[in-house]
């Protein structure tokens, strides 16, 4: 037996023997189309469930598939004059098949290339990477038009619920502490799944975190200064819910440019450890030179290496908004920005929808029993950022305090607690809420 033949073997073994009906129902499950013609593309940031979710999806639907994982050395090691072998061993393993589930197929060199032939050769194909730049460029280069993407993120609150066995219907008080509680736990800890039953999740982040920096990032960009990489992932969790400073971080670090240090973030960003959110604006310029920093997941705020803070829940609660309102962007036309006017007021989460503004959302912690100041900044930054972008769509997303609508003027702003509003989907979806 070739090193090939038994990896893809041992690779088969393991999901043979999973159990995939003990595994939560993800939303985005029903965005794989197994039947279409194009390649459905999966991606994500690394171990947020993107293989498990694939494999659930094929094996339940009964069709024929065969599984390479290159995510492994042997596999990752292979040329693109080997995809021929490779096809010839899955063959001797699983037979005849349909379709085909290549996992970290960006590992594979000249992966495109393959993955053209195979769609000629009408093989359905279910392919996942961890890297932004699988679709960016090698995708819109060789495979244009021929594959849907599904972005998928770390498990939604609903998600972390479900899987801790937490009541997300009831509403007894025992039922609402309850969820609250989880809430706490959603905040600190995150929704990677694999976390879920370890008893040492940071370790085990910040493992993760240094491979995603380096073999997502420093691997595929050939970064020659490792540790710059790290420190500048390592402060933008440690700076999540604030504008980018590209300017401090080039004189941080000694880079050569600003330039320099745009590329280092928009990498990190590529990767998926972090979203960037641009300044609602019509010029261009400013859209691209202001952007707010958003963690993947809290996970990454909690245990990465040289931790600053942990215990911002402000900022925690305002990141999970923001990825989950990433979460419920159905179409390509939507988008997701922040708005800024000077110092005299800011609302934190502006969603557009080719072109026209169809939300405006306000995030904050505690208004139970809100200051002047406080009602002024949240409700008065809503009301103005109404104004400005003839919006009347306006929801006040709260920790703590009465879910109501608070009427200013010609304008009505419908108060939320998140728990509420995290587990509305689809009701409360970004293009109809």
């Amino acid at each position: 037996m070739t090193e090939l033949e038994r990896v893809l073997r041992d690779q088969r073994e393991e999901l043979e023997n999973t159990d995939f009906s003990q595994y939560v129902t993800r939303r985005e499950e029903k965005e794989l189309d197994l039947e279409s013609p194009v390649a459905q593309i999966v991606i994500g940031v690394r171990r947020c469930g993107k293989s498990t979710l694939c494999q659930k999806v094929l094996k339940q639907s009964g069709v024929a598939f065969a599984y390479a994982n290159f995510d492994d050395a042997v596999l990752a090691s292979l040329k693109a004059v080997e995809m021929n072998l490779l096809m010839e061993t899955l063959y001797q393993i699983y037979g005849t098949f349909t379709h085909l589930f290549l996992d970290e197929v960006q590992n594979i060199d000249q992966w495109p290339l393959f993955v053209n032939r195979l769609l000629r050769q009408k093989i359905h194909l279910v392919l996942t990477g961890s890297n932004a730049n699988l679709l960016s460029d090698d995708l819109s280069t060789h495979i244009t038009g021929r594959y849907n993407e599904i972005r998928l993120y770390p498990f939604s609150f609903e998600d972390y619920c479900v899987t801790k066995k937490v009541d997300t219907q009831g509403l007894t008080t025992k039922a609402e502490g309850l969820r609250r509680h989880a809430l706490d736990g959603y905040l600190k800890l995150g929704g990677l799944p694999e976390t879920f039953s370890m008893s040492d999740q940071g370790k085990y982040v910040r493992s993760l975190l240094d491979a995603i920096i380096n073999k997502d990032v420093c691997e595929r960009y050939k970064i020659r200064y490792k540790k710059t990489l790290q420190q500048i992932a390592n402060g933008l969790l440690d700076h999540f819910c604030q504008e980018v400073n590209y300017q401090d971080i080039q004189e941080a670090y000694h880079l050569k440019s600003i330039h320099t240090a745009k590329n280092y973030v928009s990498y990190v960003e590529k990767a998926y450890l972090v979203r960037l959110v641009p300044r609602y604006s019509f010029k261009s310029i400013e859209r691209q030179n202001h952007r707010k920093v958003y963690a993947i997941d809290t996970a990454f705020v909690t245990s990465h290496s040289d931790v600053l803070q942990t215990d911002s829940w402000g900022w925690r609660l305002e990141n999970v908004v923001c990825i989950e309102l990433m979460r419920r962007m159905e179409y390509a036309t939507q988008e997701l920005f922040y708005l800024r006017e000077n110092r005299s007021y800011e609302v934190d989460f502006v969603v557009v929808d080719q072109g026209h503004v169809t939300q405006l959302v306000q995030v904050t912690y505690d208004f139970s029993n809100p200051s002047t100041r406080l009602y002024n900044r949240e409700i008065g930054g809503l009301i103005k950022g109404a104004t400005a972008t003839r919006c009347n769509n306006l929801t006040l997303i709260m920790m703590h305090g009465e879910p109501k609508e608070i009427q200013e003027g010609n304008y009505t702003v419908k108060c939320i607690l998140v728990t509420d509003w995290l587990l509305s989907y689809p009701n409360n979806s970004v293009p109809n809420s």
